[in-house]
């Protein structure tokens, strides 16, 4: 994975984690999508920030990824 990528990804309590690739902890935690995809762009302006789905659409599934 390349080190200009970052994820959002909805943790178990509801709120989201942006990490970077291969990561154990959050890089930071926001309480919306929104509010986490916008922190991912302050931590690393040239980074691709890629949303994890969160349900089923005709694109894709949970487990698929969609770059923001």
């Amino acid at each position: 994975m390349s080190k200009n990528n970052l994820y959002v990804e909805r943790r178990e309590r509801g709120d989201y984690a942006v990490r970077k690739p291969g990561a154990e902890r959050a890089s930071a935690v926001e309480s919306t999508q929104a509010k986490a995809i916008e922190r991912a762009r302050e931590l690393n302006p040239n980074a691709a920030v890629h949303v994890e789905r969160v349900r089923n659409t005709p694109e894709g599934s949970p487990n698929k990824w969609r770059k923001v």
